[in-house]
């Protein structure tokens, strides 16, 4: 069987060297094969200061020494391309089959006028694959395998594939499971469904996941999504896997107001899944 592959948007940057720290740590947890990306503008006048053939062995010297800093017990390669926006790097991960795209959450990806901010924001509006974006300072923690994935199921009906991924996910990689439902505290009406919504979708985990995978439901409250997220009690080695907006294509990323507010505030590694046809989710 073909390992599967996982993707890393990478620059030589802090933000970079974070996002290979959380590539290596779902290839380790998923047994996957590592894939650093890595592109240039196609046209050359965006950085006009410095010659082609130079900056073509500057990017391949970057990613060698990347790649050579990724743990001998993984597969790492190297890919360098050309492109002037967010879709090479698309097409990149495309092109090696991942499963994932990692991107880290201050600079890395693509050389040039785009700053990361915008390039994930692209990103998720664009990607036909789960993007994990890689929290500040991920480099300097280097988790080995993932601990505990954390769903935020959310309260509106439909959103099956971001909870199908984390189950498979757990179930293949022998992971606990928590679900999580974020509500606004003075709201008893979404309380008591968010409450129903996370009961049913542990039922669900519980089906599906072979004995010996823990799965656990909880409904955090706080006067602010912020709150709510620091109250979950976050340890090292977590991730969190979150569905896109309503807003999203099908098959498409796009990062909803509440996973964009969950963002200013985590510490872990977020993996947002695409949109599945028919259903909504924020």
């Amino acid at each position: 069987m073909t390992a599967p592959r996982i993707a890393v948007a990478y620059l030589a940057t802090p933000g970079g060297d974070d996002a290979v720290a959380v590539g290596e740590q779902i290839a380790h947890t998923l047994g996957a094969e590592l894939d650093l990306c890595m592109v240039l503008p196609s046209d050359r006048s965006a950085l006009a200061t410095i010659p082609a053939d130079v900056l073509n062995k500057e990017a391949e010297s970057w990613l060698a020494t990347a790649a050579a800093g990724v743990p001998s017990d993984l597969t790492v390669s190297t890919h360098l391309s050309f492109d002037e926006s967010s879709a090479g790097i698309i097409a990149a991960a495309e092109a090696v089959g991942a499963e994932v795209l990692v991107v880290g959450g201050e600079g890395g990806g693509i050389a040039g006028s785009l700053s990361l901010g915008p390039v994930v924001k692209n990103l998720v509006h664009a990607s036909p694959i789960p993007v994990a974006i890689a929290p500040r300072g991920a480099r300097l923690q280097r988790n080995e395998r993932i601990r505990e994935v954390t769903c935020a199921i959310g309260t509106r009906a439909g959103a099956g594939l971001l909870l199908d991924t984390a189950l498979k996910f757990c179930r293949d990689t022998q992971t606990p499971l928590r679900l999580v439902s974020l509500v606004a505290v003075d709201n008893a009406a979404n309380l008591e469904l968010a409450q129903q919504h996370a009961q049913h979708a542990l039922d669900q985990a519980k089906a599906f996941l072979p004995e010996g995978i823990p799965a656990t439901s909880l409904v955090a409250t706080g006067p602010t999504v912020e709150e709510a997220v620091n109250k979950l009690g976050w340890q090292d080695g977590d991730v969190i896997m979150v569905g896109s907006s309503r807003l999203a294509q099908p098959r498409r990323l796009f990062l909803g107001s509440t996973a964009a507010r969950m963002l200013r505030v985590l510490r872990v590694p977020m993996i947002v899944v695409p949109k599945d046809e028919g259903t909504e989710s924020d």
